[in-house]
């Protein structure tokens, strides 16, 4: 749990911030809004406990911009009519300064519970709802409207940005929620299975094919599929994802007969679909099939103050999962939050709060960012080219820093193309020569090398 402790009296505020961690409450950096409409924090804590501070002479105005986050007022032996007059200007609680530090511990932490109950905890525990971010505020409307259609959707995004979160939204807000979503990561599946993973088989259709076996399009039957990564599908795939969008209908690997299947389809890629249409690398007919209602979500560092919000939310939640103390940001950190590029969007934030939950061994947490990577504002690093006729000259930097995946792709491409065939290439990627080929021609890297003498390399 974490509050905010808007006092001026240190003595009292020293030993309010020690019995508050003792039940396990988290005093973040003090941070009161300079005027009514600066309410950007009011999501990133549970509960504000206001005592002899400037804000107390405001504090209708206070709990109006920090609503529905509750304020517990500290007053000096408060009157019936004091306690009236603060209950009534929005005040969740009053309690006497007097009564000490473990006691109004007690109760504010007792309120931070009352307070996640009401909300309930499937939803506080789950997901972090942004308040103050529009982008999300716009993401979050569409996702309640298409939600509840069975139009096929499309989900863009950077790496990291939660695109499987937004799919399974859209699920449980449509009348299929009931049924287990099927999600199916096209780039995880090797290329040589992905028909069979999909659609299924029957009985001696191939060699090894021993019995019947549904596929997932046909498992989703009644319910949502969900397709990630789908600019990585094969075209072959493609095609006959195609006639199961327009027909409602698949059949099996080797079978005769097709079956109908009643699907929502949802879609999901951090690429740019519309240009590899243009290239040739994915049908533009499936494109424009898929493409009906498109969801773009914002990358991490165009959502404002939800970036600091976002990392308490994660720092409450993996410090219960992880069994470790709930710790509050140190300010150094928390403009480390708010400056970073994040290329890796939330689940870089994520994976970073944990670190520092673990590793951290202050009584404010720290975090250890890199610093200088990421793509500038408003660009997305899995569209970043080389121009074709500069591909060759691009340096090749030995220093261990941190590099994109493109990045890397092409440093080791071009590192190593000389001395390696493609079938090596590909292997030491993890990747089909295929999708060496066609990350060759997007970035403008053309093989080189003499057939002769790649033939000659692998003899």
């Amino acid at each position: 749990m974490h509050i905010r402790l808007l006092e001026d009296d240190p003595a009292l505020r020293e030993a309010l911030v020690a019995a508050l961690s003792d039940c396990s409450v988290a005093v973040m950096p003090e941070h009161a809004p300079e005027s009514e409409e600066d309410h950007h924090w009011r999501s990133d804590c549970e509960l504000v406990v206001l005592g002899h501070h400037q804000e107390a002479s405001r504090v209708a105005s206070l709990t109006r911009a920090l609503w529905p986050t509750p304020v517990i007022i500290l007053l000096s032996g408060p009157s019936t009519a004091q306690v009236v007059d603060a209950m009534r200007a929005g005040a969740t609680n009053v309690l006497d300064r007097a009564m000490g530090a473990c006691l109004i511990a007690q109760s504010v932490r007792a309120t931070c519970e009352a307070q996640q109950t009401q909300l309930g905890a499937s939803k506080g525990q789950r997901y972090f709802y942004p308040e103050n971010c529009r982008a999300m505020h716009d993401l979050q409307a569409s996702i309640h409207r298409i939600g509840k259609t069975d139009s096929t959707a499309l989900i863009v995004g950077e790496t990291g940005t939660g695109k499987e979160l937004v799919a399974l939204q859209l699920h449980e807000a449509s009348a299929r929620h009931d049924q287990n979503m099927i999600t199916v990561n096209c780039a995880a599946i090797p290329e040589t299975l992905i028909e069979s993973e999909l659609f299924g088989y029957e009985k001696g259709a191939f060699t090894g094919a021993t019995s019947n076996r549904m596929g997932l399009i046909e498992a989703a039957h009644n319910s949502t599929l969900f397709l990630d990564e789908i600019g990585e599908l094969p075209l072959a795939a493609q095609a006959r994802l195609l006639r199961f969008i327009q027909e409602g209908e698949i059949r099996r690997i080797g079978a005769i007969k097709s079956t109908k299947v009643d699907i929502r389809l949802i879609c999901a890629t951090h690429r740019r679909l519309d240009e590899l249409a243009q290239s040739n690398l994915f049908r533009q007919d499936l494109y424009y099939r898929i493409n009906v209602l498109r969801l773009d979500i914002p990358p991490l560092r165009q959502r404002g103050h939800d970036i600091t919000a976002m990392a308490n939310w994660f720092a409450t939640q993996l410090a219960d999962k992880l069994g470790v103390p709930p710790r509050a940001f140190s300010k150094k950190s928390l403009e480390l939050i708010a400056h970073h590029t994040w290329p890796g969007n939330v689940r870089e934030l994520q994976n970073a709060v944990e670190r520092a939950l673990i590793m951290c061994d202050d009584s404010l947490l720290a975090l250890d960012l890199p610093v200088g990577i990421g793509p500038p504002e408003g660009t997305i690093p899995p569209e970043s080219t080389v121009p074709p006729d500069r591909a060759s000259e691009k340096p090749i930097d030995d220093s261990t820093d941190e590099l994109s995946l493109e990045d890397y792709f092409q440093r080791f491409v071009l590192l190593h193309q000389d001395a390696m065939n493609e079938t090596e290439l590909a292997q030491k990627l993890g990747i089909s020569r295929k999708s060496l080929w066609e990350r060759r021609q997007r970035f403008g890297m053309p093989r080189t090398k003499p057939k002769a003498e790649d033939s000659a390399s692998s003899d």
